[in-house]
């Protein structure tokens, strides 16, 4: 008898989706050594992206919607997997028992936070995938305690699987830089102006790095000094965390915040706002601060940073995918059981 068949679909791998893509990559390079028992594969428009242990399955996508609405299930249908593993939503039709996982429900607590078109679609395709899941995993405490109280789920229908960071994010040899850095889509729930205004405050030059969702904020963080660098490849982003003097991180809601991990993972010190989520990630180790008062925060952790490195690096401890991994390798095997 073959061993069980878990299909994940890893549709973000190579399509620049910040902290989505990160959880799959990094979910799948963990998952081969602690799936016991089970086969791994995972469905993608890019399989030279797969890692090594999971079975790559080729599906090109041109339209989201088609794919979800009648490629995947049609794909599911001849696998015959028995069980399927989807971020944020489901297809309209699965022919198995599936797990979703969910980032956040930002969408839900404030509409402002993303586009009118996305805000509808998500309201109506997450809660609906949610209570169709046989399980659900949350990346935060926060995030499952939304899903409980917003959508009514089960607790125990709801396992919190934290995020972790890539094994490159360690402390560089050698003194930082006098930069600060910003992390993030620059978009409105990134909350990128008050970084800009913050780094001004403090006489220092604001790196921001991610994905330019909203033009007039990208216009505005240069028309403040910013030096905008988009998107960049993970190893120049790890070189940017570690020799950042602080990241700024002034975010209006968080699913979990992984840059603030990888920061500390650095021994880089933080400042965020006191985002649950975030305060979930970074304990007593990073400086909270509304955003108006950034500059002054900022301020406070330049004159002293070592007690904040140390701080950090402690608190990074915490987070791993193989613990992440582990987690999730349970909840498969509730599924299926």
């Amino acid at each position: 008898m073959s061993d069980p068949l878990v299909v994940v679909d890893a549709d973000v791998l190579g399509r620049q989706r910040t902290g989505d893509e990160t959880y799959v990559r990094e979910l799948l390079r963990a998952l081969p050594a602690h799936a016991v028992g089970l086969r791994i594969a995972a469905i993608t428009r890019r399989p030279d992206l797969v890692p090594e242990g999971v079975e790559p399955v080729h599906l090109p996508a041109r339209s989201q919607e088609l794919r979800m609405a009648l490629r995947v299930p049609l794909l599911l249908r001849r696998l015959r997997p028995q069980l399927a593993h989807f971020v944020h939503s489901l297809p309209l039709r699965v022919p198995c028992p599936a797990v979703l996982t969910v980032q956040d429900l930002s969408f839900e607590r404030d509409a402002s936070l993303m586009g009118h078109r996305e805000t509808a679609i998500f309201r109506v395709v997450v809660p609906r995938s949610a209570r169709a899941a046989r399980r659900v995993l949350a990346i935060s405490q926060r995030t499952k305690d939304d899903l409980v109280q917003l959508y009514r789920l089960p607790e125990e229908k709801v396992v919190v699987t934290p995020l972790a960071t890539d094994p490159r994010f360690t402390p560089a040899p050698g003194p930082r830089g006098d930069y600060l850095l910003l992390v993030g889509a620059v978009e409105p729930r990134k909350n990128p102006l008050a970084a800009a205004d913050a780094a001004q405050a403090v006489g220092r030059t604001l790196v921001s790095v991610g994905p330019e969702r909203d033009k007039e904020l990208v216009a505005a963080l240069r028309r403040r000094g910013a030096e905008v660098l988009g998107f960049v490849p993970e190893s120049e982003l790890v070189r940017l965390v570690q020799g950042a003097a602080v990241l700024l991180f002034p975010t209006r809601y968080e699913g979990f915040g992984l840059p603030v991990a990888e920061a500390m993972a650095c021994g880089t010190p933080v400042v965020a706002t006191p985002d649950a989520a975030v305060k979930e990630v970074g304990g007593d180790a990073i400086v909270y601060a509304e955003p108006e008062d950034f500059g002054e925060a900022v301020a406070r952790v330049l004159a002293d940073p070592a007690p904040w490195s140390a701080k950090a690096l402690e608190r990074a401890k915490l987070f791993s995918w193989d613990e992440t991994a582990r987690r999730t390798v349970e909840v498969y095997k509730q599924a299926l059981a």
